[in-house]
């Protein structure tokens, strides 16, 4: 899985150098931006401060904030890449020899990501099968396998297809209502509900078009039929039903990423459609929102579109500052971890809870915190920490880079 040639979204390579520093940029506020910014809020609690750390925490169920774009970003980059690596793949070994490796990347995933869940450290059934890395696996399949065989109108029929589908499954298809007692607004949440024992599995109260937590289709489907640990007790923000939508990010960008590799467009125009059909996208994602809310943790459709928007708006500025306008000295740092963005996750989780900063605790943590956090002001000593975890980071991906070792699969 290592290799030391430059792989092929390296600026020496025919890939754009903002697909990187994006993916980079995504990754960053996964690694280092969370202690940063607790740090500061706790040294400063003026509104601007607050609302930042606000929107580094994940919308309990309903609505929308930065944290919830994180990952739907990183699915949409992943289809961009998937133009270009798959299309140099199918120029080179054709359709077989790109079917391949699309089969070898996505069982590599899959193995990765139950390791990255713990694996077999604990006994079954405390083992999650569904996650993260999980469905990133099953988007990739999915969407190159239809850019193996679709063009780019019928690819965007796909994605208003499974759009369209997952919409018309939660709020038409009938599903029980589990909770003890049926009815109301009662929320099926880990804080109370850890077990599928503690719910009424066998109730005969028929329900549909229920979007509440724990109550809908998608979460029915994962407490009846996912085994194994799940990750909000009785269900899973990456279970079954919800991957459907999720594969519609992944298409977004592998339309996005047709636009870029299109020759007969020139830049500014590519930044102009990336922009301008981002815009369109958050507010037809709002709009439907109305209906279909706008929910993380089952992927729902207005949520797709939302933060499909989004997407192609940063890559929209990403492109236009970084290949149009040249503008590259600020954003080497986000190649750098842009380009071992699997490499950066895995180790930031075999690191453990807190991932580089627990690292930096040996360098600045115990005295030298207490002594900042009590003498010069709280969170500073804390902010030292993130900040020298941050640093060690950087300088991780950076003596990878000048090394040129990148884990691919």
């Amino acid at each position: 899985m290592a290799t030391t040639s430059i792989p092929e979204s390296s600026p020496a390579g025919n890939r754009l150098m903002s697909i990187d520093a994006l993916r980079g940029f995504d990754m960053f506020w996964i690694i280092c931006a969370e202690g940063i910014v607790s740090a500061l809020h706790e040294m400063n609690k003026s509104k601007p401060v607050e609302f930042v750390a606000n929107q580094l925490e994940h919308v309990e169920w309903e609505g929308f904030h930065f944290e919830d774009m994180i990952f739907p970003l990183f699915v949409f980059i992943m289809g961009v890449s998937t133009v270009f690596s798959i299309g140099k793949l199918l120029e080179k070994e054709g359709l077989m020899g790109a079917m391949g490796r699309i089969l070898k990347r996505t069982g590599l995933m899959l193995i990765i990501a139950l390791i990255y869940s713990g694996g077999c450290s604990k006994p079954w059934p405390d083992i999650r099968l569904m996650g993260v890395l999980q469905r990133i696996a099953l988007c990739y399949f999915f969407g190159s396998m239809l850019f193996c065989f679709l063009k780019p109108k019928a690819i965007a029929a796909a994605a208003v297809a499974l759009l369209l589908g997952y919409w018309a499954m939660m709020a038409w298809i009938p599903f029980p209502d589990v909770r003890p007692t049926p009815g109301g607004d009662e929320v099926i949440a880990i804080e109370k509900y850890t077990k599928i024992s503690q719910l009424n599995m066998a109730s005969t109260n028929m329900i549909k078009g229920s979007y509440i937590q724990g109550v809908n289709l998608a979460n029915y489907l994962d407490q009846k039929y996912l085994p194994g640990r799940k990750y909000d007790g009785t269900y899973d923000p990456e279970g079954y039903l919800s991957t459907i939508p999720a594969i519609a990010s992944c298409l977004l960008g592998i339309l996005a990423g047709c636009l870029l590799k299109r020759a007969d467009v020139p830049p500014n125009r590519k930044v102009l459609l990336l922009v301008g059909c981002g815009i369109g996208s958050v507010l037809l994602g709002y709009m439907w929102g109305t209906q279909f809310p706008v929910i993380k943790k089952i992927w729902t459709s207005s949520f797709v579109l939302l933060a499909g928007g989004y997407s192609s708006i940063s890559l929209g500025i990403f492109y236009l500052v970084v290949d149009v306008w040249k503008m590259q000295f600020w954003c080497r740092p986000f190649v750098w971890m842009g380009m071992n963005s699997i490499t950066i996750y895995l180790v930031s989780n075999f690191l453990g809870g807190g991932g580089f900063g627990k690292l930096a605790t040996r360098l600045a943590g115990g005295d030298v915190k207490a002594y900042m956090n009590n003498h010069i002001t709280p969170g500073s000593g804390d902010l030292l920490v993130a900040v020298v975890g941050m640093v060690l980071a950087f300088w991780f991906l950076n003596f990878l880079y000048r090394k040129k070792i990148f884990l691919r699969l």
